[in-house]
């Protein structure tokens, strides 16, 4: 079963995917959060479901898209609205789903985001894996994804249209937010038992030593996938990762 729905909290309306074999309560619900200029449907996602869902009836994965992402309506990236809107998507899988365990899944910039969640507000999850985290999200912006006609616009005080398949506007105050809210500088030993990071040896986006630091500095178990990419791209490097992450939620 496929559901899309909309979870509307506050100022938040945040786009949802359910994959699911039956209706709720369910005894896991694992949300899975994309990446920067990704979406709800990707197939990572899919894939990973397909997965869980074929062995296990009562267990639901729940994707939704990020603010200016994939259906989203807003038109300019804040970290502030992130967050709001992680914090509104596991209150629907707590009090709606009834999620008996709640899980993480998360690539990139999403999973950076679900670091500075609970950094700032402790963790909802009973467990989280990570895949390919860009844990230096500032230096992977400035570096890795904006191009040198991005910096000049933001440098002029105008907003930027930066990324991939899909574009995100953002502004000079949005990097300033990120390189502020440095990840790398805060301790997440509280919650590394719980914590399982996957990576790819030949990742062009995120530097994997960046992210091996990180992992050894708070204790975090760390898996380098060898010759995968940034997006897993091989489907049976994609294969590989979705099985470990699968078993170390216990599926």
């Amino acid at each position: 079963m496929e559901k899309t729905f909309a979870i509307h909290e506050d100022a938040c309306n945040v786009s949802c995917l359910l994959y699911a074999n039956g209706g709720a309560p369910y005894d896991r619900v694992i949300v899975y959060a994309h990446g920067f200029g990704g979406h709800k449907e990707n197939a990572a996602a899919r894939h990973f479901a397909e997965y869980v869902l074929s062995k296990h009836s009562a267990v639901a994965v729940l994707c939704f898209d990020w603010p200016c992402h994939g259906a989203d309506v807003r038109r300019k990236l804040e970290l502030t609205d992130c967050d709001a809107y992680l914090r509104a998507v596991t209150g629907y899988a707590r009090d709606t789903l009834g999620a008996g365990a709640l899980d993480l899944y998360a690539t990139s910039f999403g999973a950076y985001l679900a670091l500075k969640y609970i950094a700032a507000h402790g963790s909802p999850f009973e467990k989280l894996a990570l895949r390919c985290p860009a844990v230096n999200m500032y230096e992977v912006f400035t570096a890795n994804i904006m191009t040198d006609e991005n910096r000049a616009l933001l440098d002029r005080g105008k907003d930027a249209m930066v990324g991939f398949d899909r574009k995100i506007r953002l502004s000079r105050a949005f990097l300033d937010e990120l390189k502020a809210a440095d990840i790398t500088a805060v301790s997440f030993l509280d919650w590394a038992d719980d914590m399982l990071i996957l990576h790819g040896t030949k990742d062009e986006i995120v530097p994997i030593d960046a992210v091996r630091a990180f992992a050894e500095d708070n204790v975090i178990e760390f898996v380098p996938i060898a010759n995968a990419d940034h997006r897993f791209i091989d489907p049976l490097l994609m294969k590989e990762a979705i099985k470990q992450i699968a078993a170390f939620f216990g599926l």
